[in-house]
């Protein structure tokens, strides 16, 4: 087996348990957010504006915690950020699709028709970040 080969396989691990400690930090981060955003900021502001004052906070929460994670697992090869960051993405887009399922009984389809066309617009650019950020926020070799 080729030492490339060999280094790919042994980066299985590494990315899996980077994506599951990033998404369930995330998740939990986003879940506290979304209390408060619904009983205090949707009775104030509306839905819309709710969703958009939320998404910074959650881009950055999101930065803080790739950031933390990257330091913490010592992933320095960029392939690797970037794999563990889809790899946890996936897994957000998952639980999203399926807490719309279990608890509104909408499909994936339904569910991306309720969104907000602003809103819903910005939510998928933030989690597009999300999936990126351990990438971006990797060091390169020196």
């Amino acid at each position: 087996m080729s030492p490339a080969r060999n280094s790919r396989r042994s980066a299985v691990p590494l990315v899996a348990a980077f994506a599951v400690a990033y998404f369930a930090a995330v998740f939990a981060v986003g879940f506290a957010f979304g209390v408060c955003r619904v009983l205090w900021l949707v009775p104030a502001a509306g839905e819309r504006a709710a969703e958009l004052v939320e998404l910074p906070f959650m881009i950055l929460a999101s930065f803080v915690v790739a950031r933390a994670l990257v330091a913490w697992f010592r992933i320095v090869d960029r392939r690797t950020a970037l794999a563990a960051g889809l790899a946890a993405l996936a897994l957000l887009v998952a639980a999203e699709l399926g807490t719309a399922l279990a608890l509104r009984g909408l499909t994936p389809g339904a569910y991306v028709a309720s969104r907000d066309p602003v809103s819903g617009g910005a939510y998928a650019a933030a989690v597009l970040i999300f999936g990126l950020l351990p990438w971006l926020v990797v060091r390169r070799r020196r």
